[in-house]
């Protein structure tokens, strides 16, 4: 490991960490972080600092190191990371990515692939807080990035402090931290850190900017500066959501076979900016995405309810049904997520929208797939779900086994040969990946 002298820069010290994490309270007695480190000088800053924040109340560190393995010595450098992390009494945990990157916006699919491994393990250890070490200057890079994309308000406010994610939360105590003080705290501690080769890639976008820094801090675009900005529109957008919680609370019924009936009109009696948000909302949760849709097809679609969808209309994974004043927005059935393995008593998150979980006494060989066309005529005509749209029902998940579909959790069918264990409706819960709301997990 190597690492680089901070200057003049004063570090960070454990005082001014308390009040950085104070805005994320409360957390649970001897609470239990997991740490996103790469190795690099902010996440071995953040690392020391959260071990010796949550040392003080009982709890404990993991730190979580990814190996992303686009390079030959990855792997030794992440074992590397994580020797120097033990010498501080910090545990670590490396991460193998193992599913293929594509060719093409190779750093925004890293990241996701990234992410995707980090709460995966704070799902299955009980994490329920999840901090990365993003700083000031990275708050003013994503402004900038954002601001070159054409990107609406949420882009401009930047990197949030706080995210909720379908198992944990994600912390950033950092945002207005300078990265000098990063490193000088780790030189005032006698710590290395790594320098990863793609942060000095020109290949990037986010490298570039940062080689016109100076440059633009001549023209009073400093990181301090952008990332005040970015601090000005976040409270710009916490006025919005607070009028799209109130337009969602009011507009739409969400059922807990993952589908929602919006009333339009009062959707389109909120100013055009929170109806346009409610309705990204709804898209995302019932879509089980990550990501909300383009904001052009979003104004398309909102312009176009709820006269101009005779017939159905697609956006985002969803299928939008016109039904006597109000819309249905439920899962495209094209877009559902394929066949996963279940089993016994394993747990698993099935296309974006349904935690599944087996019972201990499950057999062997199960699988959650969509239930199906055919499938779903059969239970309609067997009276379940009957009130349910035919489309809603296909998209539902079902268990499978060696002789076809033998329960239906959300229905509370079973096969007459299965036990009805496997048909108990908390076998299959709705939890998407986004709340319907800002404010707090999804309940249905």
């Amino acid at each position: 490991m190597e690492g680089a002298v901070a200057g003049s820069m004063t570090p960070l010290a454990a005082a001014e960490f308390e009040p950085l994490m104070a805005r994320f309270a409360p957390f649970e007695p001897q609470p239990h972080l997991a740490v996103a480190c790469s190795g690099g000088g902010d996440s071995m800053a953040l690392a020391v600092l959260a071990d010796r924040w949550v040392r003080s109340r009982g709890g404990s560190v993991t730190a979580l190191i990814v190996d992303h393995s686009l390079r030959p010595e990855s792997a030794r450098e992440a074992e590397s990371v994580g020797r120097a992390l033990a010498a501080r009494g910090i545990t670590y945990c490396v991460l193998v990515r193992s599913e293929a990157l594509p060719a093409t916006n190779l750093e925004d699919a890293a990241r996701r692939a990234r992410y995707r491994l980090l709460e995966s393990w704070c799902e299955e250890h009980g994490v329920l807080h999840l901090l990365t070490a993003h700083h000031r200057d990275d708050q003013a890079e994503t402004l900038l990035m954002r601001l070159a994309r054409g990107s609406g308000l949420d882009g401009l406010t930047g990197i949030a402090p706080e995210s909720a994610r379908r198992a944990c939360r994600v912390l950033r105590p950092l945002l207005g931290v300078a990265p000098e003080r990063l490193r000088a705290t780790l030189h005032g501690l006698g710590i290395g850190y790594v320098e990863d080769p793609m942060n000095h890639d020109p290949a990037f976008q986010r490298v570039r900017l940062r080689a016109a820094r100076a440059f633009l801090a001549e023209e009073g675009l400093s990181a301090d500066r952008l990332a005040a900005t970015a601090s000005r529109l976040a409270r710009a957008r916490m006025a919005i959501e607070a009028m799209v919680d109130s337009a969602l609370a009011r507009a739409v019924v969400l059922d807990p076979c993952g589908f929602v009936r919006v009333d339009i009109a009062i959707l389109k009696a909120a100013p055009e900016e929170a109806g346009l948000r409610a309705l990204s909302a709804v898209l995302a949760t019932v879509g089980g995405a990550d990501y909300p849709v383009r904001l052009e097809r979003l104004e398309r679609l909102y312009r176009a309810l709820p006269d101009g969808i005779a017939g159905g209309r697609t956006l985002g994974g969803c299928w939008l049904l016109p039904k006597v004043g109000r819309v249905v927005v439920c899962r495209e059935p094209a877009a559902v997520a394929g066949p996963l393995a279940l089993p016994p008593g394993g747990r698993l998150h099935w296309d974006g929208r349904f935690a599944i979980t087996a019972p201990e006494g499950a057999p062997a060989g199960l699988t959650v797939a969509a239930i199906g066309t055919d499938a779903a005529a059969r239970l309609a005509a067997e009276s379940r779900g009957g009130g349910l749209p035919a489309v809603i029902r296909t998209t539902l998940p079902g268990l499978f086994d060696a002789d076809g579909l033998a329960a239906v959790p959300a229905l509370a069918w079973h096969r007459s040969d299965v036990g009805a264990t496997l048909a108990r409706p908390e076998i299959a819960v709705f939890t998407p990946l986004r709340p319907l709301s800002g404010s707090g997990f999804t309940v249905v």
